[in-house]
Order: C-alpha cells, then sequence, then structure tokens
C-alpha cells in the first residue's frame, strides 16, 4: 500500500499528517513558532522555522506510522496563504516574511491600483482588489521602504513554496495559492504579465505556476536523507490553506459552501464558472480542483478574537479558560442583552477592506459580565462571516449545504451559532484535519491513487453530524444581524481617526 504526507505550515505552527490510500489517518505530528508584532499592526515570522518545524514533523510522522520510507510516495503542502518570503540569489532570506494579516501596505494598495488604471481595471486583471495582506503590495513596500534589501532581490516564494523549494531545489506555486498573490490572471490561470508591466515586476522574481494535484518536484538527495524517506517521493503543487481546507472537508461540487472558524474565519463556496464581485467585497481565486474556482469572504481575526479575550483578559481562569468560556457563553442569552463585539482586532478584510478598522464592544452596561462578553464576541464573529454569506447569496451563488470545520466547529454553541445566524443547518465531516487533510488528498491524486480530486472525496469523507436551525433564535439574529452591520458604517471614520493618532 501506499501513503500520503499532508502538511500544513500555519501561522501559528506547522502540522503533519500521514494517510494511507483509504484517507485514513495513520499517524500526525505538530509544531509550534513565533510571530513577531514589530510595530502596530506589522506581523512578521522566520522562515527558517517554517522549515525547522516541517522536519521536525514529518520525521515525527514518519516514525511513529512504522512505514518503510520507499511506501510514501508523494506530500502535499499547504500553507498561509499571502505571506512574502523575500531571497536573494543565493536563496538567502533577505528579512522576516511579511504574513497575511500584516496591515503596512495601504499606501501601496492606492500605489497597485493607480498604476492598474483603477480599481475596476486591476478587478478585471485579477479578479480582485488590491489588499493589504496580499503579496503584491507587500513586494512594493520592500521596494519603497527597503531599497536595499529590494536591490537583492532575486525570488518572492508564498510561505509553503518557499518550504517546497528548500525540498526539492524548484521554484514553484499552484493556482489557488498564487491567486492570492495579486499578482495571477485568475481567468487564465497564470501570471498576469500586463499587471506585472504595470507594476514595474519581472515575472522572473516569481515560481512556476502548477495545477495543485500536478507534481512540482522530487525530494533532493540530502532532504529525503533527513526525512527519511526516498528521493521517488514527490511533491504536488498543493494548497492555500483555504482551498486545501475545502478539498479535506470536500467542498468540490456546486451547492457546497464551508465555514472554517480558526485564528481567522473563512467563507468559502465551488463555482464551476469565474464569478467576480463587481466590488471586490469577495475573493475570487483558482480553486485546488483543476479547471475550477471559488469566491471567499475572510475575518481577519475570528477565533483570534476568542484567544485574545482568553488570553489577554481572562488569563486567570488556567488551563481550562476555553471550555469555562464556551460554558459560560452557553448560558448567556442570544443577542448577549444588547452587546455586540465587532471583531476587527486586526483590521478587516471582508467586506470592508479597511486595515484602519478596530474591535470593539457596543452597548456594554453595568448589567454585562464576562459570559455576555464571551457570547458576543462568538456572535460578532459570526456575524461578520454572514457578511460574506449574504454577497453569496446575492451573486445567486447556490448554497445547499454548510460545512464547518476549524476550532470553531468543535464548540456544540459556535456550531448552533453559525446554524442560527446563517439560516442553515451546520454540518461536520469526519476529517478534522483540514488542509493537511486535503493536500494529502491532493498528494494521493498527484501519485496516481485517485483519478481526480472530487473522486479523492467521494472516496474519504462523510458527513458526521447535523446542527438544525433553531427557528426562534434565528429570529433574534435576523433582528440584530443589521444594527451589526450599521455599527462598521458609524465607526468608519473614527476608525480612521484613531489610526491618524497612533501615526
Amino acid at each position: 500500500m501506499s501513503y500520503f504526507l499532508g502538511v500544513d505550515i500555519g501561522t501559528s505552527g506547522t502540522k503533519t499528517i500521514l494517510i494511507n490510500e483509504r484517507g485514513k489517518i495513520l499517524a500526525e505530528d505538530s509544531a509550534r513558532y513565533k510571530l513577531f508584532h514589530p510595530k502596530p499592526l506589522w506581523c512578521e515570522q522566520n522562515p527558517e522555522d517554517w522549515w525547522k518545524a516541517t522536519v521536525k514533523t514529518i520525521r515525527n510522522v514518519v516514525s511513529k506510522s512504522g512505514k518503510p520510507a520507499a511506501s510514501i510516495k508523494a506530500i502535499g503542502l499547504s500553507g498561509q496563504m499571502h505571506g512574502s518570503v523575500f531571497l536573494d540569489k543565493d536563496d538567502k532570506v533577505i528579512r522576516p516574511a511579511l504574513l497575511w494579516n500584516d496591515q503596512r501596505t495601504a499606501e501601496e494598495c492606492q500605489e497597485i491600483e493607480s498604476r492598474a488604471g483603477g480599481r475596476r481595471s486591476l478587478i478585471k486583471m485579477v479578479a480582485n482588489p488590491a489588499l493589504t495582506g496580499f503579496t503584491a503590495p507587500k513586494i512594493l513596500w520592500l521596494r519603497n521602504h527597503e531599497p536595499r534589501n529590494y536591490a537583492r532581490l532575486h525570488k518572492v516564494l508564498l510561505p509553503k513554496d518557499d518550504v517546497r523549494r528548500r525540498l526539492t531545489g524548484e521554484y514553484a506555486t499552484e493556482v489557488s495559492d498564487a491567486s492570492g498573490m495579486l499578482l495571477l490572471d485568475v481567468r487564465k490561470r497564470g501570471w498576469s504579465t500586463k499587471l506585472l508591466s504595470k507594476l514595474d515586476l519581472d515575472e522572473s522574481l516569481l515560481g512556476k505556476v502548477y495545477e495543485s494535484e500536478d507534481v512540482t518536484g522530487t525530494l533532493t538527495k540530502k532532504v529525503a536523507k533527513t526525512l527519511g524517506l526516498t528521493t521517488d517521493c514527490v511533491v504536488v503543487g498543493g494548497a492555500g490553506d483555504c482551498a486545501a481546507n475545502a478539498v479535506g472537508t470536500g467542498v468540490v461540487k456546486s451547492g457546497v459552501l464551508s465555514t472554517s472558524i480558526g485564528t481567522s474565519g473563512v467563507m468559502f463556496v465551488h463555482s464551476d464558472e469565474v464569478q467576480v464581485d463587481p466590488a471586490g467585497r469577495l475573493h475570487t481565486f483558482c480553486h485546488a480542483v483543476r479547471g475550477k474556482w471559488h469566491m471567499m469572504g475572510v475575518n481577519l481575526c475570528a477565533g483570534g478574537s476568542l484567544q485574545w479575550f482568553a488570553e489577554k483578559l481572562c488569563s486567570e481562569v488556567g488551563d481550562k479558560v476555553y471550555d469555562v468560556l464556551n460554558r459560560e457563553a452557553t448560558k448567556a442569552r442570544p443577542g448577549s442583552d444588547g452587546l455586540f463585539f465587532l471583531p476587527y482586532l486586526a483590521g478587516e478584510r471582508t467586506p470592508h477592506a479597511d486595515p484602519d478598522a478596530r474591535g470593539c464592544f457596543v452597548g456594554l452596561t453595568l448589567a454585562h459580565d464576562r459570559a455576555q462578553m464571551a457570547r458576543s464576541i462568538m456572535e460578532g464573529v459570526t456575524y461578520s462571516m454572514r457578511d460574506s454569506l449574504e454577497i453569496i447569496r446575492g451573486m445567486k451563488v447556490p448554497v445547499k449545504q454548510v460545512r464547518v470545520s476549524g476550532g470553531g466547529s468543535k464548540s456544540k454553541l459556535w456550531r448552533q451559532l453559525q446554524a442560527d445566524v446563517f439560516g442553515t443547518k451546520a454540518v461536520t465531516i469526519n476529517a478534522e484535519q483540514g488542509p493537511a487533510y486535503g493536500v494529502a488528498l491532493l498528494a494521493a491524486v498527484g501519485a496516481g491513487a485517485y483519478k481526480n480530486v472530487q473522486q479523492a472525496c467521494t472516496a474519504t469523507i462523510r458527513e458526521t453530524s447535523s446542527t438544525p436551525v433553531d427557528r426562534k433564535t434565528k429570529r433574534i439574529y435576523d433582528a440584530r444581524f443589521p444594527v451589526y452591520q450599521d455599527l462598521y458604517q458609524s465607526l468608519k471614520g473614527n476608525f480612521k481617526a484613531i489610526s491618524a493618532l497612533e501615526g
């Protein structure tokens, strides 16, 4: 029997799993690493930490599984999207990587839109507007603010693709992750030479683009020895974490939408055709399914909001803080007695694309306690994801089923909140490993175990539970959702003023 590795290079850590041809997980391991915030709204990581975590987790998984090296046929890579690894001609990292949630590039986004001939022209070229988290503005930031580093620049790679370089020696990416660089012609699934020219960027800076299940290279002799594998082990394109999670939850056909509440919150829907929101509020990217696309809305600080509350304000509760908060929030009444939370702790992406947005509680009174604050955070995050769902529905994209994943899916309360706020039953599936599982399936497809991604998902993924809508609670949230929406509109001017005061 053949076996396949899935490696997810996430924001907080790397997770690696090994599956067999039937999709059964045989072993898994994870390793954490640090985030750095040198200035407000900046977020960086050391690419070397990703590599050390990848080596450690692969070695541990191979050891735990006890499977012979020759039977491990392929590796799929997933990772946090949009990040920028800047390399010189000797493949030395020039500076720490700027991550997906780094918000320093507002001026560069304006520059890109100007050079492209306006927002509409830009969307026409790459299907998306310029957002601070994307990779292209990061390249321009390097050019504008660190010219000496830019002069050394030879390659720009996404996080998972830098790991690929270390595994195979190849500069390569794949369509789903490349879509989030703002340099890909999403319709044609190749680099936008037109936009690159307007930005005075050379295509040679970028890796070769593959479909997600395509083989991009094999392990080098040195790396194979380090990992305990063979040079016959191939590395497939893989996928950005959102598309990988969609594969891992079986969102590979029309009518199925997935939600993921991790550090960020994602609403992801499959599309057989290219569909673009004219206002640019949703992302339109290539899917990790050959010849298909997806639309996606992103809340930058979803589970991250609850994490902030737990770690910064409730640390005295101890190791069981999340269990305590979840239990308390369950006892609070729907609507949190008039308390609203705006989850914009790291700025926001969908639908506002506002790096100046700030998180806040609105409606606090002397009667509110920790339970209501915790519940309002969970409700606010779910409202923010409904913002994306409303746009998807407005574009007449069919949503027949919502599959929930990520840390939020493990909470009974958060599953119920999603069902009630979205007005659609929330379904869980048997695969809980998200992106790592998705790219392990892509590895299996690339190695020939399955004909295509759809076949792989049909063979391995099934529903495990369904949370129905509570109609009474739904009416409560339907009444409160417009109020939530109005709060951003009322406060956005104040957010900008606060940002200006901070310099």
